[in-house]
């Protein structure tokens, strides 16, 4: 076992190069944020209608139409899968850092192709391949913060995954207020022109990024892998430390699977954990985050209470500081507490949304009350789910399968995602199922699932090494008692080796990458 753990406080974890790592792996989840915040301003810009809309004589304005609007935003999730997979290969392959550089690549292609947009169809072209990027980005960037970090770090890291996406939102729907003004087509064409900024500098930055020690283990690349290692740790941990700290990943990964295949995923104990991922990634999405990210403005705009801009600001700085909060305690208190807390008040949220709803005429008050649950929801699901799942997703599965684990879960993640997108305004408008508010009662229903799959599903590793992680499920420690366990200090001497030994047959590994 690791001394390095629960010995120093946070910002005594980092040296100069853990900082600047994880500082520019983390922008990288800016560009997500500016995507999806342009493309949802842009839409609503004249001068964006006129180039991609159809005129209508009615109005006597330019409207885009519903086929353009519905593929814009659904085509996406084709680009998403490709870059998830094309992620998780390339990845596992030809290690962290290359993959990150392709996926740079993406991205300014992407960006050529969407400033230089003339017709809809380059445009929804443009957006699937900026896709490609964000899917590789989901394989492989919180997989990579929990392989670079210590333990008593990794929960603030990961949770830059969340935090980055709503800062990105945020910095883009600032500019395209200023570049709404402009009449002509630099209004949209500016927001789009800096998709390249944040690639670029990746592309270039990623080189001074140490590989994952634990990736280069795993490819038997020692003397590499310690390298990395103490340019990770040096001047913020001991000599000593480091030494102990390689160990112990390298016994971790001697004695459970070095390269596994898509059948060892559920095979013995890595069974639990790869349902414990797959949960995880279903609920982030079933929680209701979707309704709220993507129809929140338009479901408040339709209750003629407030101002929609004014409360999608609002709801944006309440998630960013809640996001924050969460990233600060999350290896103080652990992810439980949070995931549970963060869940109930999305239920209470929910159930209230829906309960209001079911007032016939409502008045004033009500409405508001409505806009207020919305807020409400955001600070629940900003506490837990938004940056956590990502913290538990990448942690919970073993060094060897941790890609092929994190990319099944990130499937399952994009499907229900997409499903909860395409369903939502069906439910919500008044032609079709007409459930308005009352929609929160089903999602409510999902929120309450939600918390009790925190509470027994999801154990505890706050604060815990990702080999001590492995030691745990390999002894079978039930998920109530991963807090409070104690921890063997060698796992070839413990019953951890045995354990593994008789649950993953190293004959049945595969040298091979295969992956989804």
């Amino acid at each position: 076992m690791s001394p390095t753990k629960r010995t120093r406080g946070l910002v005594a974890c980092f040296n100069g190069r853990l900082l600047y790592s994880c500082s520019i792996i983390a922008l990288s989840q800016l560009n997500f944020g500016m995507d999806q915040s342009a493309f949802s301003n842009t839409q609503a810009m004249p001068a964006f209608k006129q180039q991609f809309g159809t005129y209508d004589e009615a109005t006597g304005t330019y409207v885009l139409e519903t086929v353009f609007l519905s593929l814009l935003n659904s085509v996406i999730f084709v680009g998403f899968v490709f870059g998830l997979v094309v992620g998780n290969l390339t990845s596992r392959r030809f290690g962290r850092r290359i993959a990150m550089f392709l996926m740079c690549l993406w991205a300014l292609l992407s960006a050529v192709l969407l400033i230089t947009s003339k017709t809809p169809t380059q445009a929804i072209t443009g957006r699937t391949i900026a896709y490609v990027y964000i899917g590789m980005e989901l394989a492989l960037v919180p997989v990579l913060q929990s392989e670079l970090v210590p333990a008593e770090a990794r929960g603030f890291v990961v949770g830059t995954y969340q935090s980055g996406l709503l800062f990105g939102s945020l910095l883009m729907a600032i500019i395209c207020r200023g570049t709404s003004e402009i009449k002509g087509h630099g209004s949209w064409q500016i927001p789009y022109g800096l998709f390249f900024v944040v690639p670029s500098i990746l592309a270039v930055a990623v080189w001074w990024i140490p590989e994952s020690p634990r990736w280069l283990l795993t490819r038997d690349r020692q003397e590499e892998a310690l390298r990395s290692l103490r340019l990770l740790r040096q001047g913020a941990y001991t000599d000593e430390e480091i030494e102990t700290e390689f160990n112990d990943i390298q016994k971790a990964i001697n004695t459970t699977i070095k390269k596994g295949n898509f059948k060892d995923l559920f095979q013995g104990t890595n069974f639990k954990r790869t349902m414990i991922t797959i949960g995880v990634n279903i609920f982030l999405q079933l929680t209701g985050q979707n309704f709220s990210s993507k129809y929140g403005t338009i479901f408040i705009q339709s209750l003629g209470t407030v101002n929609p801009f004014v409360m999608s600001c609002i709801n944006s700085a309440v998630g960013i500081v809640t996001v924050l909060l969460t990233q600060y305690l999350s290896d103080k208190t652990g992810r439980v507490p949070l995931l549970v807390a963060g869940a109930f008040i999305q239920t209470a949220s929910l159930m209230t949304m829906g309960g209001l709803g079911t007032v016939e005429n409502p008045p004033h008050s009500v409405r508001t009350g409505i806009v207020v649950t919305v807020t409400l929801f955001m600070v629940g699901f900003s506490l837990g789910w938004a940056p956590l799942s990502h913290v538990v997703a990448a942690e919970i599965p073993t060094t060897g399968l941790r890609d092929l684990t994190y990319a099944l879960g990130s499937v399952f993640n994009i499907v229900i995602q997409w499903a909860v997108a395409f369903s939502v305004p069906y439910l919500i408008d008044e032609s079709h199922a007409g459930l308005g508010s009352k929609v929160g009662f089903i999602f409510g229903s999902t929120a309450f699932l939600a918390t009790l799959f925190s509470w027994f599903c999801v154990p505890e590793c706050g604060g815990k090494t990702l080999e001590e992680i492995d030691e745990l499920f390999l002894r079978g420690v039930s998920i109530r008692h991963f807090r409070t366990a104690s921890l063997n200090s060698d796992l070839e001497d413990s019953k951890a080796g045995d354990a593994v030994k008789g649950s993953i047959s190293k004959d049945n590994v595969s040298e091979g990458t295969r992956a989804l």
